[in-house]
């Protein structure tokens, strides 16, 4: 593996995702501090977006790895395989369109929301939209265009942002726009119609990338790459439902205003953990056409191996961060919604376990077995919901944190334990604990030292320290791709 290349696409890659994501970071501190706690309104973006999620994985159904996967294969078109994929991805989203517009009203009032079908519409326009950008995207990546994945990314970013400050900041005030900002839930609905106004712009913005569609349809191919994807449907969903399916249930789990309203303090303050995740979808960005591009050579398990190692390393580094600066990061929410920051660090590590997982899962991806991945994944999110099923009436949100804890740690278990006779990989263990073991003591002496000194510090004091606990962590860092470079 050529890490400079992949250093690069991850921090080209890293720096849309960010960007993309720093946008919901942005707006999140717009929509807690207007939207109340209590009133519940952050709940339903939180359950509208959750439930966006899961379809979209549905009508992807895995042709993103799929396209990957068959477009490295020698003997295989690869413009044919994107021309496929666009297709049969493009068509089963316009379906998924046409049926919820035919029967909106009960769809509506089974998800809760027969006073606001537009809301469901608009979301399965949306997802639709996304659903056939995701096959595009893919294009860009096996392509290695990092930059122009960037340049649309970008494209969603200002329009957005222009929006939603006009919506929260501006609309109320205006007498004529009143009217429309409190019948859609005083601004929440418009949140929704927002995202669909600029999901359009940037499919408009991917007209030039439909070039692909020229070359047709091969109906042989067509099945060769179903019988392929077909179980990472079944990964995706399962995958999915471990990321949003406590989002999904908890109004049915915990139903009236209470539910939205502690649903909407778990969804606000589950933002501050999602760092992980940018780090593990821009890690996957610039890593999955590397693997799958390098399949064939002998020297593929080292290249799962440095890529776990560093992934770890660094997610760790992030979790230091976000837990020492928390302080400070508190403010991205509303001050109504700082009861729930005690579980950042639990679905933190709950997303640490779900990258490493995705490390761990190449091993049934290149050996073409990915209906374990399906079956390791069920088994993950069967844990995630009897957590919620069974706590979320006790206690609450905590039983999504600690559902999804020990769903992913589920999840990372058996794929290590299964993936290490059918597809060895030397992994660094030796270096890999003991950065896990580094990073988790520093965390335990920040969290503890006030009960060590006897008496809590003043915030500045607090971050003083704090930084100097997350240097400890970053020096051996430091000295180790130091040293690497100098040797290569």
């Amino acid at each position: 593996m050529n890490l400079k290349s992949l250093a690069k696409d991850t921090a080209i890659y890293g720096l849309s995702s960010i960007v993309g994501r720093f946008l919901n970071y942005l707006l999140v501190p717009l929509y807690t501090w207007k939207i109340t706690a209590e009133s519940g309104g952050y709940g339903i973006v939180t359950n509208l977006y959750a439930y966006a999620a899961f379809f979209l994985a549905l009508l992807t159904f895995g042709m993103e790895t799929t396209l990957f996967r068959f477009a490295s294969k020698e003997g295989e078109d690869g413009k044919m395989v994107y021309s496929n994929a666009l297709r049969m991805v493009g068509g089963v989203a316009l379906v998924f369109v046409a049926l919820v517009a035919v029967f909106l009203q009960p769809v509506s009032g089974a998800m809760g929301y027969a006073d606001h079908p537009e809301y469901v519409l608009c979301f399965a326009v949306i997802t639709a939209f996304d659903a056939i950008q995701a096959i595009m995207f893919s294009r860009l990546r096996q392509q290695h265009r990092p930059v122009r994945f960037m340049l649309l990314k970008f494209a969603y970013i200002i329009p957005s942002i222009l929006i939603n400050l006009f919506i929260f900041l501006v609309m109320d005030r205006i007498p004529a726009c009143e009217g429309v900002f409190h019948r859609f839930n005083d601004g929440v609905g418009l949140i929704f119609f927002a995202n669909l106004i600029c999901t359009a712009a940037v499919t408009a913005a991917f007209i030039p990338e439909l070039k692909g569609l020229s070359y047709g349809f091969d109906r042989g191919l067509a099945r060769r790459m179903l019988s392929y994807s077909w179980p990472l449907l079944l990964l995706s969903l399962v995958g999915i439902l471990n990321q949003v399916a406590d989002k999904m249930l908890f109004p049915w789990l915990m139903p009236g205003e209470e539910g939205m309203r502690q649903l909407g303090i778990y969804g606000a303050c589950v933002k501050i953990a999602m760092i992980i995740s940018l780090l593990t979808q821009a890690f996957r960005y610039a890593y999955e056409p590397i693997v799958f591009g390098s399949a064939k050579d002998r020297n593929s398990p080292e290249t799962l191996a440095d890529g776990m190692k560093y992934f770890v390393v660094f997610s760790l580094l992030a979790f230091l961060a976000v837990m020492f600066y928390m302080p400070l990061l508190k403010y991205l929410v509303g001050q109504d919604y700082w009861s729930g920051l005690k579980v950042v660090p639990v679905v933190m590590m709950a997303e640490i376990f779900m990258g490493v997982y995705f490390n761990l899962s190449f091993w049934y991806k290149l050996t073409d077995q990915t209906w374990w991945g399906a079956i390791i994944s069920a088994v993950g999110a069967a844990v995630m919901i009897a957590f919620n099923v069974l706590l979320v009436p006790e206690i609450g949100y905590w039983a999504c944190a600690w559902g999804g804890f020990a769903g992913y740690g589920t999840a990372m278990l058996l794929s290590f334990l299964l993936g290490r006779k059918r597809y060895p990989v030397p992994y660094d263990w030796k270096t890999i604990m003991l950065y896990a073991g580094l990073a988790l003591g520093l965390f335990n002496l920040s969290v503890f030292l006030p009960e060590i000194i006897g008496r809590e510090l003043p915030t500045a004091a607090t971050l003083a320290v704090n930084t100097l606990l997350l240097a400890a962590y970053c020096l051996p860092v430091a000295r180790k791709f130091i040293l690497k470079h100098k040797t290569t």
